[in-house]
């Protein structure tokens, strides 16, 4: 539900999220709820372990929820230190089968949620991780998390504190009574309406889905979507080309070589020519990896989170979006973009695709149909 009153900061990338997050961290005197997909042990990780253990000495309840397939590292090294100062750690599903597709497995915890004394928030895509790869592009990893304050807090608070006792249930089969210390601070800090949504596995299994739907189904000018996994089902794909077709401009900020996952970049690309014959504009990034996962739709909706537009994230995994309704903010968000896809990116040009080589085409079909085979045995498929 959107509500008004709230208070959003835009944060772009991990040099302006990690600092801020430092602080309001090293400010915190009462609680602190910590979920991500990845912590690593490297620079950035430690740095934010050590403000956390310090937050934990000085008698703060500090609870880091780190999802058990993209946390191992963090599982191994960061852990037993964390716990040595008092954090509260659990890990969300923890054991794995090796090269099981099973569903359960791939129902990972994706999203990046920070909460500090029911005062304010983080949410976004960023996970706790250095921005610059090892040798890899001078470039920081493109993504975006916002701030927020204000009544909006009431469900993220909620959402964070509900999570935290239904996995410490399953870990330890046996109810824990583990109160909230700092219930949400929801009187009005700005003027900006938001709403926090969410998907999980029972009440809101297409929460984030329906929301863009929405949003699309409303657009009248301008749909700008940047998506680092974006592997649409046909109800999403339909909902972007029926927008074209009642004269919307669609543009899809889309990852370029060099992703984490090359296979699910050719599978994407098998989708351009059916996108590129409709009028839907596409950029590829290139600078460095591409993580974001935000739209901006005629210069007032937007939306910042975790959640990609591909089967794991919209029907699988535990996500968290903020969604905006604001002028400024979109625009701010907008001007991101733009400048994103100007010096970072390389549009896509439906004539480039239809001279595509041969084997071109087939290994993005194949990447295509082998996605398509994976989602299916997972036990999801047909329309989306």
């Amino acid at each position: 539900m959107v509500v008004p009153g709230n208070a959003v900061v835009l944060l772009e990338n991990g040099q302006e999220y990690f600092p801020a997050l430092e602080a309001s961290i090293d400010n915190a005197e009462r609680e602190i709820f910590l979920q991500s997909y990845i912590f690593s042990d490297d620079d950035v990780g430690r740095s934010i372990a050590a403000a956390l253990r310090r937050a934990a000495r000085r008698g703060v309840v500090v609870r880091v929820m780190v999802d058990g397939f993209g946390g191992r590292e963090f599982v191994r090294d960061l852990m037993p230190q964390l716990a040595a100062d008092g954090v509260e750690v659990l890990i969300y599903r923890r054991e794995l089968r090796a090269l099981s597709l099973r569903r359960h497995r791939l129902r990972r915890l994706h999203r990046k949620v920070v909460t500090i004394d029911g005062r304010e928030a983080y949410v976004g895509g960023i996970n706790i991780t250095d921005d610059f790869a090892p040798n890899g592009s001078p470039y920081p990893r493109y993504d975006y998390a916002v701030r927020v304050q204000g009544p909006v807090l009431d469900p993220i608070v909620e959402s964070a504190h509900r999570l935290w006792r239904l996995v410490a249930w399953a870990s330890f089969r046996r109810r824990v009574h583990q109160p909230l210390l700092a219930p949400p601070v929801g009187e009005a800090a700005g003027s900006i309406r938001a709403a926090f949504v969410v998907r999980d596995n029972l009440r809101y299994r297409r929460a984030i889905e329906d929301a863009y739907l929405a949003a699309i189904e409303r657009a009248r000018h301008e749909i700008v979507i940047a998506n680092a996994y974006f592997f649409p089902g046909r109800r999403f794909r339909h909902a972007l080309t029926e927008a074209t077709g009642r004269g919307v401009r669609v543009t899809l900020l889309l990852q370029g070589a060099g992703g984490d996952h090359p296979l699910q970049v050719l599978a994407t690309r098998a989708l351009y020519p059916f996108l590129l014959q409709r009028g839907v504009e596409l950029y590829e990034y290139h600078r460095s990896h591409l993580h974001a996962k935000v739209a901006v739709i005629d210069g007032r909706w937007a939306t910042v989170g975790s959640s990609n537009i591909d089967a794991f994230s919209l029907l699988l995994a535990r996500e968290a979006n903020v969604v905006v309704e604001d002028e400024g903010f979109a625009a701010q968000l907008r001007a991101s973009l733009a400048a994103a896809m100007r010096d970072g990116a390389e549009a896509q040009s439906p004539e480039d695709w239809r001279r595509l080589p041969l084997l071109r085409r087939m290994a993005n079909w194949l990447a295509y149909q082998l996605v398509r085979m994976a989602i299916g045995i997972a036990g999801y498929g047909g329309k989306h």
